[in-house]
């Protein structure tokens, strides 16, 4: 067993090398400013999805993601999600994991946020400080990059052709124009808060009064962006990481700058492996909050359930681009549908009266295998998850077809067949196969569906046939799959 993952850092594939049997891996989380939306939560799939596979692979996975719950664009949102920075936070921090536990997604062993680490935050810029790495200016203090010689490797740049980072009057404090902040004097500008601010917040300068700001040895203030993520990863997984995965807008300058500070402060290498999970685009741009075209997560799952969320996100590779669209979404839910019905048939075969020791089909014994084996080998090339599901849909043809052409059922095939399914499909990708998620709904659902096809069929009796096809087509539309058989109507939600 060999698994290959594309290094940003090195722009190769290579083999996987952890420093142990423990892998380390610390995920950039959300900045909590606004509810998530399908472009986070490709990131958060993808994320989960390598850890069930380096679990799945005999690893033990030290998973932390963090929260970004100090950042102006939260305290934009004051007036309109909360009535400080903190309660903004909060709100949406609480939002946010109610929307992970919808997608499924292995709990995270800690995920820290910047305001309970600001102590930590702190000692390292002092530690920079004292290394000669960063300077104070103005009770702000910058990270000097010209004292980092590595500077531009992960986003492949030359300092010389990078554009100065951060506001004019920052700029006008720096002794070098790629110098950027480790701590901020001060709070939130109202400007700053301008910015961002959504109709129905707070006036900037109110919801300016409400950031937060610490004591610090250079005075009051807030700490800066990138040091965040490299106080907290240190302080949960040490100084350096097996894998670091975040968003590909993140390459430059965020992950940059963590490299810069983390190396520069403790002298060790911060992080082996970068994995960046390529953007969401719809209509040919990223999804994202500031440009108003995103779905969120919570929209998303109600109407389409976890499952085929995932299916959608898990369609295309996590490096490779990915576009949502109705047609997309649309193949996603036929591929759900698809899986799930065969792993379904399959158990109802099983657990029925046709399904016998005795009874031998090679052909689906083999496809299980091979199912197996593809499957393995998609995912041990750098995490190919388009090639995975395409394992499993070759499964579930191979058990429609052993289904579809006989009378009796070998059940060691099937059984094989449904513990592929729960291995790969459930453990290593995420998939709720035969879950009785809320099983309370779904009770409720079908008796409501019964009753609506005993009406239907008082209509056809009483010969009212283009009534009974209204009520059947508007069942449809739902997502009702009505197939009408010699003892009665049936249904499948």
């Amino acid at each position: 067993m060999t698994i290959r993952v594309t290094n940003t850092l090195t722009g190769e594939r290579e083999v996987f090398e952890p420093r142990g049997d423990e892998v380390l891996l610390y995920v950039c989380g959300l900045t909590v400013s606004d509810p998530a939306h399908l472009g986070h939560a490709r990131l958060w799939i993808h994320a989960d999805v390598v850890h069930r596979w380096l679990e799945y692979r005999g690893y033990d996975v030290r998973h932390v993601e963090n929260f970004t719950d100090v950042n102006e664009k939260i305290v934009a949102r004051i007036g309109e999600a909360g009535d400080d920075e903190a309660d903004v936070a909060r709100n949406n921090v609480a939002r946010t994991v109610e929307d992970m536990r919808a997608l499924n997604l292995r709990r995270a062993e800690v995920y820290p946020r910047v305001s309970e680490h600001v102590p930590e935050i702190v000692d390292l810029v002092e530690t920079l400080i004292e290394s000669g790495h960063a300077y104070e200016a103005n009770g702000s203090v910058y990270f000097d990059t010209s004292t980092f010689s590595d500077y531009g490797t992960l986003s492949n740049q030359s300092i010389e052709d990078l554009e100065a980072q951060a506001s004019d009057d920052e700029r006008a404090e720096k002794r070098n124009p790629t110098d950027f902040a480790l701590w901020k004097a001060g709070g939130v500008p109202p400007e700053t808060v301008a910015e961002h601010r959504h109709e129905g917040a707070a006036p900037p300068e109110e919801a300016s009064a409400g950031a937060e700001t610490w004591d610090s040895p250079w005075g009051e203030g807030r700490p800066g962006w990138h040091i965040e993520c490299s106080a907290m990863s240190m302080t949960h997984l040490g100084e350096t990481l097996d894998v670091h995965m975040g968003g590909q807008d993140l390459v430059f300058p965020h992950h940059e700058n963590e490299i810069a500070q983390s190396e520069a402060a403790t002298g060790e290498r911060f992080a082996r492996y970068w994995l960046h999970v390529r953007l969401l685009e719809t209509e040919g741009e990223k999804m994202s909050s500031s440009l108003g075209n995103f779905w969120t997560v919570r929209d998303a799952v109600e109407r389409l359930g976890g499952d085929v969320v995932r299916t959608f996100l898990l369609s295309t590779a996590y490096d490779s681009r990915q576009t949502y669209s109705e047609a997309t979404v649309d193949e996603a839910r036929e591929r759900w549908e698809r899986l799930e019905r065969a792993y379904e048939r399959a158990c109802d075969a099983l657990d029925g009266p046709d399904a016998y020791a005795k009874v031998a089909d090679d052909d689906l014994r083999s496809a299980v295998e091979t199912a197996t084996a593809d499957f393995e080998a998609a995912m041990d090339d750098d995490f190919n998850t388009r090639e995975a599901i395409a394992a499993l849909l070759d499964l579930a043809r191979a058990v429609n077809r052993h289904l579809d052409g006989r009378d009796a059922y070998d059940y060691r095939g099937l059984r094989e067949a449904v513990e592929a399914f729960d291995r790969l499909g459930g453990d290593a990708l995420g998939f709720a196969f035969g879950a009785d998620a809320a099983e309370g709904e779904v009770t409720l659902a079908g008796e409501v569906v019964d009753l609506l096809l005993e009406i239907r069929e008082r209509e056809r009796e009483a010969g009212n046939y283009e009534r009974a096809d209204e009520i059947r087509d508007s069942l449809e539309a739902l997502g009702v799959e009505v197939e009408d058989t010699d003892d009665g109507p049936t249904f499948r939600l």
